[in-house]
C-alpha cells in the first residue's frame, strides 16, 4: 500500500496457492492495495457475480473464506502491536521466523532461504531499509543469520527466537 508521498508499507507476503483481491470482490468496491510479484506466478482472475453466485450455493467454501479473513486479521494485530509496541531488532525476528516456514497455517515445513529484499522487509515491519540492513549484519556477524542475493538463511534459530521473545 502507498502513501500520497511515497512511502509504502508491504501488508503481506503471499505464498503459491493464496487468494488476494477478495475485500474488492466481496463488496465491490475500489481495490484497499496493490499486489505485486517477485516471482514468475500464474493467476486465476475470479468475476465478482460468479465468486458470490457460488458462495450463494456453497455455504462452506463461505466458512472458509471467513477462516481466512480471520487468520489474516491475527496476523494484522499482531504486526500492528508489534510495530506500535517493539523495537526494529524483535519486530524483524519475528517477521522472519514467520517467513521461515511457509505461508500454510501450522505448517512447520521451513523453507531453507527466505526470498525477499531489505526494502520490502523494512516495508513489511515499518523501518528503513538501511536500518534492517544494519540489524541483518550485525546478525550475519554473530552468526544469527546468513544474507546472500537478496535472500536470507536463518543460521541460529535459537538465538534469532530469543530476540523475537525478547521484545
Amino acid at each position: 500500500m502507498s502513501s500520497a508521498q511515497g512511502k509504502e508499507i508491504v501488508l503481506a507476503i503471499l505464498q503459491e496457492d493464496e487468494v488476494f483481491g477478495e475485500i474488492a470482490m466481496l463488496d465491490g468496491k475500489e481495490r484497499t492495495a496493490d499486489a505485486q510479484a517477485v516471482t514468475d506466478c500464474v493467476l486465476a482472475v475470479l468475476e465478482r457475480r460468479d465468486v458470490l453466485t457460488f458462495l450463494e450455493k456453497n455455504p462452506g467454501a463461505c466458512l472458509r473464506l471467513i477462516e481466512v479473513f480471520c487468520h489474516r486479521m491475527r496476523l494484522t494485530d499482531e504486526r500492528i502491536a508489534e510495530v506500535a509496541m517493539l523495537q526494529l531488532p524483535a519486530r524483524l525476528a519475528k517477521a522472519l521466523l514467520r517467513m521461515e516456514f511457509q505461508a500454510e497455517p501450522g505448517s512447520r515445513e521451513r523453507v531453507s532461504t527466505i526470498q525477499v529484499s531489505q526494502r520490502e522487509l523494512g516495508n513489511l515491519i515499518g523501518a528503513a531499509r538501511e536500518n534492517v540492513n544494519k540489524c541483518l549484519r550485525e546478525w550475519q556477524r554473530s552468526g544469527i543469520v546468513q544474507v546472500k542475493d537478496a535472500g536470507i538463511t536463518v543460521l541460529n534459530r535459537a538465538a534469532l527466537k530469543k530476540v523475537a521473545d525478547e521484545g
